[in-house]
């Protein structure tokens, strides 16, 4: 593992674990949670600097004064006004004129720490970006030789942190706000379906990492996409696919949304404070929905967007610093082929010959992969079933017989094993592999290699320990990725028979990685892993589900009808009344509450 610039503090270590009811929760996803939580309460108590004196709104006479500016502009072009061009220049004028698109004003009840959170979120995506972007001038796998590429990845670690954090504390503070009042549903909509897509994006970059931890969260997320059919395109064990769709595909589509979303709050401005006492009558509530829409005319203050952007920057900019240097990032060694072979002979030989059987995890999995039953999943309709096979893998041939007839035409012994083996009835075979499982529970190994008691094995025993031979030699690791053409970056093929073993299992028992938490939340050593999937992770802990067969589709099913409902929370009556009904909105508008109420 490389150690750079050695941080302060080893988060390598072992870590930490509690359990609650049905929950097991790491200490350091709850250190991440209970530090959100604590700068969500400050954000609501501290006072908020009271800045330059306020003043009467302007905005009348902006306005008369911005369609002054766009008349006079017209004129000069009234033939050009005729042209495509100028009708989308012009409409774009009218709805974000330079006065919304560079404010330096702002309403006077913007006097709360929790407004900062939406330009420290975009500040913390800038140092995401700058620092994927040094990731990627080195090369995929820099930051696991480079001590300054390991550095860079820290940055990258710690930023994304910091970015997940602030847009979920932005997102609690504009709950309580609701802040989707006065026509600004599709501004809550693009910052929900935003932070979504940030959840990919994170998913996408772990799976990137080529690193123990991203195998594992690869092979156990692919039985949840290959149980809703997306498994047949969107196959997590390509860590080729996956990099692209996190360094280009994904930024794109998120870049977009937060952009969009920006411009949405600068077209409709931020939400007006909620009224200290619920207006009763109908008349009352249309009216205070028409104020909610309307443009705010009330008293405003001094606004310096691009000082508070730069400030925001800097501070993140040394906080991630900060945080590379003393915490540094995890990076365990991916298993390969090899390296199971090497220290856990004796599992990796009784693989082999379960392969061989048919009666591995793999052999009998199903759709993509093949037509067996054992992992499709299916709640009133198996989507897996109706995509298909895509990825075709015959489990014998692919990790045991098509490795080996490579070598056969050197090697008299194991060519003439592997005829006879191929020759033999299905019923023979079986014979030979269940004769030989039995006996490989003694196997002994000396300084001339594994030594299994005689059976009635036929030739298995030259097949397994030339396949053991190999694959410590790197050779079926490299086999498995040649099948694959150019780059080879597809590692389907050899996660999938390393997952069959259970070394790869015994050795994220050891990292705390299964269980419970499904192994998605949790990162290797003591860092902090992914919080933020605490809603999808959460159906794997609830006692009926967690037993289930179709657990994977019923957290996908559960997580997206949880998404749903915060998709449509400006939609659904009683849901959407939460933040008046408990009113942690005084909190944030106190300061302009105490004014009003004088």
């Amino acid at each position: 593992m490389v150690i750079p610039f050695a941080s302060v503090v080893n988060l390598n270590q072992p870590g930490h674990y509690l359990h609650w009811s049905i929950f097991t929760v790491s200490v350091a996803n709850l250190v991440i949670i209970a530090v959100m939580v604590i700068i969500f309460g400050l954000a609501l108590l501290l006072p908020f600097p009271k800045g330059h004196r306020e003043e009467n709104d302007e905005s009348d006479s902006s306005r008369l004064q911005e369609r002054a500016e766009l008349a006079a502009y017209n004129k000069g072009f009234r033939g050009e006004n005729k042209m495509w061009t100028a009708k989308i220049r012009n409409f774009a004028l009218r709805i974000l004129p330079p006065g919304k698109l560079m404010p330096d004003r702002q309403p006077a009840y913007v006097a709360s720490w929790i407004y900062v959170f939406g330009v420290a979120t975009l500040a913390a995506l800038g140092m995401v970006i700058i620092s994927g972007t040094a990731l990627a001038v080195g090369g995929p796998d820099w930051w696991h030789t480079n001590p300054l590429g390991h550095f860079f990845n820290s940055m990258h670690l710690w930023s994304v942190e910091l970015f997940m954090a602030f847009m979920v504390i932005h997102l609690w503070g504009k709950f309580w706000m609701a802040a989707w009042r006065g026509k600004r549903t599709l501004t809550w909509i693009t910052g929900v379906v935003a932070f979504l897509a940030s959840i990919i994006e994170c998913f996408t970059g772990y799976l990137s990492q080529q690193n123990f931890d991203s195998q594992w969260i690869a092979t156990n997320g692919k039985d949840a996409i290959n149980a809703t059919g997306l498994g047949s395109f969107f196959n997590l064990l390509n860590v080729g696919q996956m990099l692209m769709w996190h360094i280009v595909l994904i930024p794109i589509a998120l870049v977009a949304l937060v952009g969009g979303h920006v411009l949405l709050v600068r077209v409709r401005g931020v939400s007006h404070p909620l009224p200290t006492k619920r207006p009763h009558g109908r008349a009352a509530r249309k009216a205070l929905r028409a104020a909610d829409a309307a443009q705010w005319r009330g008293p405003t203050k001094r606004y310096d967007i691009l000082k508070e952007a730069t400030v925001a920057t800097l501070v993140v900019f040394l906080l991630v610093i900060g945080l590379a240097a003393v915490l540094s990032s995890p990076d365990d060694p991916p298993v390969t082929v090899s390296s199971w072979s090497k220290i856990a002979p004796a599992d990796f030989m009784g693989t082999t010959a379960s392969e061989l059987a048919g009666t591995s995890e793999t052999a009998n999995y199903g759709p993509p992969y093949n037509n067996g039953s054992a992992n499709v999943q299916k709640i009133g309709v198996s989507w897996q079933m109706l995509t298909g096979v895509h990825q075709s893998i015959d489990a014998a041939q692919t990790f045991v017989l098509s490795p080996l007839s490579k070598i056969a035409p050197t090697d008299p012994v194991l060519k003439k094993a592997l005829a006879t083996y191929q020759a033999a009835s299905r019923s023979q075979q079986q014979a030979w592999n269940q004769a030989y499982t039995n006996a490989l529970t003694n196997v002994a190994f000396g300084a001339s290699g594994p030594k299994v008691p005689a059976a009635k094995d036929g030739p298995i025993p030259v097949l397994v320990s030339t396949e053991l031979i190999l694959a410590q030699s790197g050779a079926i690791d490299a086999d498995l990725l040649a099948q694959r053409p150019f780059y080879g970056s597809n590692y389907t093929k050899p996660l999938l028979f390393i997952e069959d073993g259970s070394y790869f299992s015994s050795l994220a028992q050891g990292q705390h990685l299964k269980g419970a938490q499904w192994g998605v939340m949790n990162e290797t050593g003591s860092y902090p892993g992914q919080p933020w999937l605490w809603l999808y992770t959460l159906w794997y802990q609830v006692p009926g589900f967690n037993s289930s067969a179709n657990v994977d589709l019923i957290a996908i099913y559960m997580t997206g009808l949880g998404t749903a409902l915060l998709l449509a929370v400006p939609f659904l009556p009683g849901l959407r009344d939460i933040p008046r009904l408990i009113p942690i909105h005084r909190l944030i508008w106190r300061q302009w509450n105490s004014r009003a109420n004088k």
